[in-house]
C-alpha cells in the first residue's frame, strides 16, 4: 500500500473513533464533583446560581431545579436543546429554564468553565450545580438529571 493510502486509512479511522466518542458523550449529564465557579482569586463561590444572577440580574430560581442553557447564535444543536429544556420546564413542576447567550456573557462562561455550546447546567433549588451536559441532551437524559422527578405529583 502506498503512503497516501495509509494516511487516508488512518484519517478515516481517527474520524470514526472521534465520531463514536462524540456520539456516546454528547448530551450526557455528569454529576459535579467540585464546584465549577471561581472568583479571580480562585476561591470557590458558594453557589453556581450566584454567578448566574451576578451576570443576569434577578432571575427566577426553580423550586426543584433550574436548567441553565449556554448557547450561541449560530449553534444548531442549541435550538433543539432550547426546545427540549422548554418542554421539560413545562411538564415538570418547579423546574425553570434559563437560556444565556455565551457570546454576550464571556465572563460568566469563563467563571463557570463552559467549554462549548450547548452546555446545560442543572442547578438545584438551593443554587448548587448538581449536573452538567455538553452537547444536545435528549429529553429522557434531562428528566433523569432533575432531582426527584415524579411526573404524577
Amino acid at each position: 500500500m502506498s503512503t497516501g493510502a495509509w494516511i487516508a486509512v488512518i484519517a478515516i479511522a481517527a474520524a470514526v473513533v472521534f465520531g463514536l466518542f462524540r456520539m456516546l458523550s454528547d448530551g450526557r449529564f455528569r454529576g459535579t464533583k467540585e464546584l465549577h465557579v471561581t472568583h479571580e482569586d480562585h476561591a470557590p463561590e458558594p453557589h453556581a446560581w450566584d454567578a448566574v444572577t451576578d451576570a443576569l440580574g434577578e432571575t427566577e430560581l426553580g423550586d426543584r431545579a433550574t436548567l441553565v442553557q449556554f448557547s450561541s447564535a449560530f449553534c444548531a444543536p442549541c435550538r433543539a436543546t432550547r426546545r427540549i429544556l422548554g418542554e421539560v420546564a413545562d411538564i415538570v413542576p418547579g423546574v425553570v429554564h434559563v437560556e444565556i447567550d455565551a457570546e454576550h456573557h464571556l465572563d460568566l462562561v469563563r467563571r463557570l468553565d463552559i467549554m462549548r455550546t450547548p452546555t446545560t447546567l442543572v442547578i438545584d433549588g438551593s443554587g448548587n450545580e448538581i449536573a452538567r451536559a455538553s452537547g444536545a441532551p435528549r429529553k429522557e437524559q434531562v428528566l433523569s438529571a432533575i432531582p426527584a422527578v415524579n411526573l404524577e405529583s
